[in-house]
């Protein structure tokens, strides 16, 4: 029942040595121009160097064209690809042509918008459920969690808006399989991280696990 952490957005290489240290599972670097969190591949690759094999890394992009999505995971060496634009089944499926899996992000606005990913994207290993805003993640708004389907066919990671203050909440409700953050842990510039706002974060994902696993009959999400 323990829900996995995943912060998004590193840039800094202390923000990822606090991440590892703090037990983040998952540590996401941003492939998206668009983004003010964006990395080069050197830069990129430089963090990639800094974590332990037993953290996952994914690269997150947005309609990445086909040549680019191949030489930033030969360089950066991705476990897996977050796909948070427009892409169709077949755009996504070059990572398995990469040999990784790809998780499937869908901005959502009403709890059709998870369904219709859900049956367009069935080889997706994840799901992530974000806000919907005109930008591609990173937005710090959340959504309304009570259109989230209880039945999914893959792990769904909470991601919009969240924080110290309803990370909690969240995993109450939800049930996921991991939550996803970043504004939500930003410092006083969107390419720094707040090492307490992490500290923080992760206290009250412990919390709300220990509080699932003291419920009488409690049993993890169908998916794990």
């Amino acid at each position: 029942m323990r829900t996995r952490i995943k912060f998004c957005g590193m840039v800094r290489p202390g923000d990822v040595d606090a991440g590892v240290a703090l037990g983040a599972d998952v540590l996401g670097l941003v492939f998206h121009p668009g983004s003010p969190r964006f990395l080069e591949i050197e830069a990129a690759a430089a963090l990639r160097r800094r974590v332990p094999s037993f953290v996952t890394v994914v690269g997150l992009f947005v309609d990445p064209g086909e040549a680019a999505l191949g030489e930033t995971h030969r360089r950066v060496g991705l476990d897996a690809i977050q796909f948070h634009g427009k892409e169709d089944p077949a755009a996504c499926a070059r990572a398995h042509a990469l040999g990784i899996s790809y998780w499937r992000a869908v901005r959502v606005r009403a709890q059709g918008d998870l369904l219709e990913s859900f049956a367009r994207f069935p080889d997706a290993e994840a799901f992530v459920a974000d806000a919907w805003s005109a930008g591609y993640g990173g937005s710090g708004t959340g959504f309304d969690w009570s259109v989230i389907p209880r039945q999914r066919p893959r792990p769904l990671i909470l991601a919009g808006g969240l924080g110290a203050h309803n990370v909690a909440q969240g995993i109450l409700q939800v049930a996921p399989m991991g939550v996803d953050v970043s504004s939500g842990i930003q410092g006083a510039d969107p390419r720094e991280k707040d090492s307490e706002k992490m500290a923080r974060f992760v206290e009250e994902v412990l919390r709300a696990d220990a509080q699932r696993a003291a419920q009488p009959g409690a049993r993890g999400e169908e998916s794990r």
